[in-house]
């Protein structure tokens, strides 16, 4: 019994210092990679340092990946990332160098493409409160919108995105969207069935912002 207790203390203590190396690699890390990236002047890496970091990573702008590294920062402000947020970011993903931290971005895509649907919610969310570039700003234009929901949604909604985003291109009375009408939109594609809609009601007490009635009504003319 005693050994057993000796040996677990002896795991333990190894897991800790594993872990302290760990985090003393990634702080390193993020010392030297965030200098290579940052702006020396606001100490901050800007929009031209992202540019750079993406070419490094081998990956476009766009490309989801990007989007999740900003979630797992949990960076407030679209195309900046300040010296915690990055910190942040590298510890989260346990990257210490760029080859890992490539490797470590398309395992979350992964998982973030297979995760439930509260977990998914979370990144979903957040996409859309990335996209808030200015202070106050509660709307984002249709056209990030459109740009967006193919970057974040389309591979779990493929059908449902496919048709939303040709919806909100050629419709005219939005020209923005807010956050109720996106976690609508994630609403919709995961309980309505699709393409029939047979299970959506705006008469049994579920609530949709009206965009989506518009969208169910677009999509009942094109069917006609």
């Amino acid at each position: 019994m005693g050994a057993s207790k000796d040996k677990r203390k002896k795991e333990e203590t190894a897991n800790s210092r594993r872990s302290k190396k760990l985090k003393s690699e990634v702080v390193t890390a993020e010392g030297s990679l965030f200098k290579l990236y940052a702006n020396k002047a606001t100490n901050m890496i800007e929009p031209e340092g992202v540019e750079s970091l993406c070419s490094d990573l081998g990956m476009e702008h766009t490309d989801v990946r990007i989007l999740m590294l900003a979630w797992k920062m949990s960076a407030a402000k679209m195309g900046y990332f300040t010296r915690d947020e990055w910190q942040n970011g590298l510890e989260a993903l346990k990257a210490n160098n760029m080859n890992k931290l490539s490797k470590k971005l398309t395992k979350l895509e992964k998982k973030i493409k297979q995760a439930s649907d509260n977990k998914f919610m979370r990144f979903y969310s957040y996409a859309f409160q990335y996209c808030l570039t200015e202070d106050m700003q509660k709307n984002v234009d249709k056209e990030t919108v459109c740009q967006l929901l193919d970057m974040v949604l389309a591979s779990r909604f493929p059908d449902q995105v496919g048709k939303l985003v040709e919806y909100l291109k050629c419709q005219t009375d939005y020209k923005v969207i807010n956050r109720d009408q996106w976690l609508g939109f994630y609403r919709f594609c995961n309980e309505i069935s699709f393409p029939d809609m047979a299970n959506y009601d705006e008469a049994n007490g579920t609530y949709y912002p009206s965009i989506i009635d518009y969208f169910v009504d677009w999509m009942k003319q094109e069917k006609s």
